[in-house]
């Protein structure tokens, strides 16, 4: 047995959706850049731009295909596919 342990159970915190309209402008395109840079997403036998792979994605959150989720363990956010987040189905 743990020395530490109270007995009590904590749980891991929740993530936690963000709608994209609570962010200012310069943190929606820094999270949208971010992601799209980690991802390094395929978009077939013609490579698409920078510019136009953040425009995919800002439209993919504005009609509700992608989400921001802020990870509080963590404490950092990333954006998924709606199909992806808990309870979707």
């Amino acid at each position: 047995m743990d020395p530490t342990d109270d007995g009590s159970t904590t749980s891991k915190p929740e993530p936690v959706e963000i709608d994209a309209a609570e962010l200012s402008p310069d943190a929606l395109r820094g999270l949208v850049e971010s992601f799209v840079l980690r991802e390094g997403t395929d978009y077939g036998e013609r490579e698409a731009s920078h510019e136009s792979k953040i425009a995919d994605v800002l439209r993919q959150l504005e009609c509700g295909e992608a989400r921001i989720v802020f990870d509080p363990e963590t404490e950092s956010a990333t954006l998924v596919p709606r199909d992806e987040l808990p309870g979707a189905g």
